[in-house]
């Protein structure tokens, strides 16, 4: 469980690649697939309900995104990046194995030398983990003022699964459908600045939240070997979206109960809740799972598709931008990532 009384939120900044990539344009495609199989174009829109997802542009590295979208966490919040003591990159892409893509970012953003910087991966739920990371560190006493960025590409790994695919000789349906999840991946990044209570400009607080997993899951999402972002080798991904959407649904459940307790909560104390962006099937049978109505979500996966780590934040940050909540609102941030790990945090606005 956690527990925290001094830790606040700045700001959040994003940064959306320009490029649209419609799923329309990708089933054309995979158009000899769909005509093997007998399918229907229109299915990849109508079973996820991703009409289409960004590409950063050819020859874009993940921290590009990353940079951009801390510079815009830092003007949005006031707080210079001179008073940054920790620097956590925490999106599933990385630049290279070595050094940690944080590094490049702490350098573009001028952060001071003697600040910490890392990455932190956990499949969709980075973001989070770098959250409670810092909060700890926060309210520990050990420092004072805090960035952290994910910067997620999706191109590299749709372009590989469409290629591998129209490649692959005597394709069966069972292997077509376990590349299926990766055709709903976007690109975009995000940031978040957060300090201590004594010197920050808001009063938006993280109160605290739980964590919860279930690794047994850990082999029904799983992507190629880490070779690097820059490498030659093919980026790949196979899922099993069934099952990994029962055990997702059933740990999502287990942690709710937890979190609602912790954080000493009733359904009627959350105000709004923003979850991970998978697909409509996701977003309903996540809420489901906790009981609670999906219309009342914010959702983003229609145009971003599924973001990765950024995802969630991201969500968090278009939801809060486009309808700012009132003063004393709670707000759950809902994750959940591949392995299987749950991370609930509970806000007051």
């Amino acid at each position: 469980m956690l527990k925290y009384q001094h830790v606040c939120l700045e700001s959040f900044g994003y940064a959306l690649p320009e490029k649209r990539v419609s799923s329309e344009s990708l089933e054309r495609e995979l158009a000899p697939i769909y005509e093997r199989f007998g399918l229907h174009e229109g299915r990849l829109e109508l079973m996820t309900g991703i009409k289409e997802r960004r590409f950063w542009e050819e020859g874009s590295v993940p921290s590009d995104g990353s940079v951009e979208a801390g510079r815009d966490a830092l003007e949005k919040s006031g707080v210079d990046a001179q008073d940054i003591e920790v620097l956590l990159h925490t999106s599933v892409s990385r630049d290279f194995l070595e050094p940690a893509t944080a590094s490049v970012v702490h350098e573009q953003l001028n952060i001071p030398g003697q600040s910490m910087l890392y990455d932190i991966s956990n499949a969709c739920l980075g973001f989070l983990n770098g959250m409670v990371s810092l909060a700890n560190m926060i309210e520990l006493g050990q420092v004072k003022r805090g960035l952290i960025v994910a910067g997620e590409s999706s191109r590299q790994l749709v372009q590989s699964t469409i290629k591998q695919l129209l490649a692959t000789p005597g394709l069966t349906k069972k292997e077509f459908k376990a590349a299926f999840a990766s055709l709903t991946i976007g690109s975009g990044a995000v940031a978040l600045v957060m300090s201590h209570d004594s010197v920050a400009k808001t009063t938006h607080r993280l109160l605290g939240g739980v964590v919860q997993s279930a690794t047994q899951h850990n082999h029904l999402c799983r992507g190629s070997a880490d070779t690097g972002f820059a490498s030659d080798n093919p980026i790949t991904m196979s899922t099993d979206s069934e099952s990994l959407l029962d055990g997702g649904c059933a740990l999502a459940k287990r942690t709710w109960t937890t979190f609602k307790k912790a954080m000493n909560w009733t359904h009627e104390h959350i105000d709004r809740t923003f979850c991970h962006q998978v697909g409509i099937t996701h977003r309903d049978r996540f809420y489901e799972a906790i009981g609670t109505d999906a219309a009342g979500d914010f959702s983003t996966f229609e145009f971003l598709g599924n973001v990765g780590s950024v995802s969630l934040p991201l969500t968090t940050a278009l939801g809060l931008e486009r309808d700012p909540p009132q003063s004393e609102e709670n707000i759950a941030m809902l994750g959940i990532g591949s392995g299987l790990s749950c991370v609930m945090l509970g806000l007051h606005w």
